[in-house]
């Protein structure tokens, strides 16, 4: 049983296995509880529909959906409306964004069926380590679902891991937040490495890295698996400067727009990650376009038809300014 539990074993219907709710399923166990999950794939699901999960839970049955946000999230919880019964809970534990929540938890309640969000954050580590948990939704079910928030949540006080944020909404829109700090957070790490690279004086950056990670006041788990990124290559070489997101980070700029509060980090952010998308900016080129009407200078051109290397051209005629 998990340390910060106590209650007696219970079941779980869980769809969605994954890489999150696939070790969220072993977690589960390894607390001593009943987890029946359901996945499309027949290699790693326990049972064939979600009728079958429905059927193998006993009343009142609590259903945790992890499968990828939107329409697919709906489209779950409409189908679990139609197998469950007045009195069972559903928990969407994905990525799902706020907004959804309301009505998910609206279409379940005209069936009797409560509903919580929960942002989960943990990854591939979560299996070890615990998952991080932000909930949304009543007493009652908070309540009922303890016992499984206790067995997936890191060991210790339980609010070091778990919080029951507000009413149904409030769990996601912590996950939101939470994602676009990690999005700052990140990029902070990677600025202060590539300057540390481009700096011949700093000839062991992973080692100056690696010494961040105790007693200085940017230490953190992001910053250990950057270090543990660099112990596999030392200069990233390996990996294209490609970043995608997920959408919450741009879900929590729109929110700060919303309620008028300045997220200059987060929005950076996120902008970087896009730039790191384009082979060649259309931006940087109207940039180097621009000073080199107004200040005459330099600008390299693309490659040309014969294949050769473009030129660099020289300040033009007729600019009078050398600003900018």
């Amino acid at each position: 049983m998990h340390p910060g539990g106590g209650a007696a074993d219970v079941q779980l219907g869980l769809i969605g296995l994954g890489r999150m709710g696939g070790n969220m399923r072993d977690r589960i166990r390894a607390a001593g509880h009943e987890v029946v999950g359901y996945d499309p794939r027949p290699e790693v699901t326990d049972v064939g529909s979600l009728e079958d999960l429905a059927a193998a839970l006993e009343s009142p049955r609590v259903v945790w959906v992890m499968v990828p946000s939107g329409d697919a999230t709906r489209s779950t919880v409409q189908k679990l409306s139609e197998v469950l019964s007045p009195g069972d809970l559903v928990i969407d534990g994905g990525n799902s964004r706020y907004t959804d929540d309301a009505p998910n938890a609206e279409l379940l309640a005209a069936k009797g069926i409560g509903y919580l969000d929960c942002g989960v954050s943990g990854g591939i580590w979560g299996k070890d380590n615990g998952y991080g948990l932000m909930a949304g939704g009543s007493d009652e079910h908070i309540a009922l679902a303890m016992p499984i928030f206790d067995a997936l949540r890191p060991e210790g006080p339980r609010e070091e891991g778990f919080a029951h944020a507000g009413p149904v909404g409030a769990g996601h829109f912590s996950k939101m937040v939470h994602n676009g700090i990690e999005y700052g957070l990140m990029q902070a790490y990677a600025e202060g490495f590539e300057l540390m690279e481009a700096a011949a004086l700093v000839t062991n950056v992973p080692a100056v890295i690696q010494a961040w990670s105790r007693g200085t006041v940017v230490r953190s788990w992001l910053l250990d698996l950057l270090v543990n990124a660099l112990k596999d290559d030392a200069h990233l070489e390996e990996l294209e400067g490609y970043v995608d997101d997920s959408g919450e980070g741009r879900w929590t700029i729109e929110e700060a727009i919303t309620h008028a509060v300045p997220l200059p980090v987060i929005s950076a952010a996120l902008f970087a990650r896009f730039a790191s998308r384009q082979d060649e900016s259309p931006a940087m080129k109207a940039v180097a376009a621009l000073r080199n009407q107004f200040g005459g200078h330099a600008v390299k051109k693309s490659v040309g038809p014969s294949g050769g290397p473009g030129d660099t051209a020289g300040p033009s005629s007729g600019t009078g300014s050398t600003q900018g």
